[in-house]
């Protein structure tokens, strides 16, 4: 009996050994790691700054951050700059704001039906890409997208600011990972609940009725919570009339020109999606749906990234290498399913949802971008992100103007433009750095070299290089 004593003390004490130097090997998952500038002051020299406003980039600037903020912004011959400061020649380089990009989420298609829980992964991800602030629209976890959004914002992890959306508010249904409300009265306690466990945000889904989603935006509203949606069951004007803040997707999911569309049913994307592609954007419904957005103050995001994927003919996106091997080889199968449809209706509607995301913003509507890593798979954040900028273009808007939806609008949305959005003296240090000029060429927005988040400068080789082909388990 002694031996085995004397065995399990010594047992133990190399169980204490081990858990000790656990406790001090440095945490593969912090901040620190990802970190390249971090000063009291740094200085940006001979940068060219493209603000976020939609102004022209303006040549050889100076811009210096201190404590986190903008300190000053300016022509390089005119800025006074600190002695015994961190200064980068920035030359050939771009400043822009951060990313505000508000239709992401932290799961992504692993399987028929289900999303694997990729927050770790994804954030870091985004981060690189650019995106120093995002929204997650819908949430198929709970708990997950809330406490990483807190782990975050206490400096713990690297990534960037999260506003957490509540799982959907969504009616019956055959989503493995949602839940089902069909009163008003459930619909409150679904709000109230998730609220209180720290969400900032709503988004409604697809079979949910109107007596449910006005429930929901009421006591979202009463708690100062936006609530977007990603509707079928509920057209666009009902939902407008209800209050919603926001929808998703451009036009592609609406269902407001199903002629014989009955009260709170779907009548299935397929068919709303073949109702859009026959609308005149010049006609009297969509005109009328249009300013009832606009009057109403009701925000669209683009998304045609998720619907690049689903379109013949399209290049193979970008950043499939991050994912683990079976995700990459799964979505090289759905990508040549698309290539050999040959009837899909996104053969032209993927370029008709351009259009009539451009006429929604030259009515004066708030277009916002998101990138929306679902679907079959294939888009990966930041990556996307950036990809989406690309795509704004090709829909019609400049350089500029597409940076522009994608920054300062998403800040807009939220209410937090004096901070954020946009390149000024006093506004937060959220800012990217890319090699070359992205308002004469927009795909130098790919070329991010460091990404400051409230004045710290993350360096996105590192954040990609985490990740690579481990994408899909965490």
């Amino acid at each position: 009996m002694g031996r085995v004593r004397r065995v399990g003390r010594v047992g133990l004490v190399g169980l204490v050994a081990v858990f000790a130097a656990a406790a001090q090997a440095p945490n593969p998952n912090a901040r620190a790691n990802f970190v390249k500038i971090d000063a009291p002051v740094v200085v940006l020299g001979h940068v060219r700054v493209i603000d976020g406003t939609g102004a022209p980039a303006r040549e050889n600037q100076t811009l210096i951050i201190r404590d986190g903020n903008i300190a000053a912004v300016g022509d390089a011959a005119t800025v006074t700059v600190p002695a015994g400061v961190t200064t980068i020649d920035m030359t050939g380089r771009t400043v822009m704001p951060g990313l505000v990009m508000l239709h992401e989420h932290l799961y992504y298609t692993t399987g028929p039906g289900v999303y694997g829980q990729l927050g770790v992964s994804f954030s870091r991800l985004y981060l690189a890409g650019g995106v120093t602030t995002m929204r997650t629209a819908g949430n198929t976890n709970g708990i997950m997208d809330i406490n990483l959004a807190a782990r975050i914002k206490s400096g713990e992890l690297a990534g960037p600011v999260i506003d957490a959306t509540a799982p959907y508010l969504n009616g019956p249904n055959t989503f493995f990972q949602m839940h089902t409300v069909k009163t008003a009265d459930e619909a409150r306690r679904h709000i109230a609940y998730w609220a209180d466990q720290g969400a900032t945000s709503v988004k409604a889904y697809m079979q949910v009725s109107r007596e449910a989603l006005k429930a929901g935006i009421d006591e979202a509203h009463r708690r100062r919570m936006k609530v977007t949606g990603h509707l079928c069951s509920v057209t666009y004007g009902e939902a407008t009339d209800l209050g919603i803040d926001n929808l998703e997707h451009g036009f592609f999911a609406a269902t407001d020109f199903v002629t014989d569309k009955q009260p709170d049913v779907c009548p299935g994307q397929g068919r709303g999606q073949q109702t859009v592609n026959d609308v005149d954007p010049n006609g009297p419904a969509f005109k009328a749906l249009v300013k009832k957005l606009v009057d109403r103050r009701v925000a669209l995001t683009s998304t045609l990234t998720v619907f690049e994927t689903l379109t013949r003919g399209r290049p193979t996106p970008p950043g499939l290498e991050v994912l683990t091997p079976q995700l990459r080889e799964a979505y090289m199968r759905a990508y040549d399913r698309v290539q050999q449809n040959q009837q899909s209706v996104f053969t032209t509607l993927f370029a008709k949802g351009m259009t009539l995301e451009r006429a929604f913003a030259r009515a004066g509507g708030l277009l916002v971008a998101g990138t929306d890593p679902t679907a079959a798979g294939g888009v990966v954040p930041g990556f996307a992100n950036q990809r989406q900028l690309e795509l704004l273009v090709e829909a019609g808007f400049s350089p500029v103007e597409a940076i522009s939806i994608g920054t300062l609008n998403g800040a807009k949305y939220l209410g937090t433009d004096a901070r954020i959005g946009s390149i000024a003296a006093g506004k937060q240090a959220d800012l990217m750095v890319v090699l070359g000029d992205p308002s004469r060429t927009i795909g130098d927005v790919r070329r991010v070299e460091t990404v400051f988040r409230q004045g710290v400068g993350y360096d996105p080789q590192k954040l990609v290089e985490s990740v690579k082909g481990q994408v899909g388990i965490w």
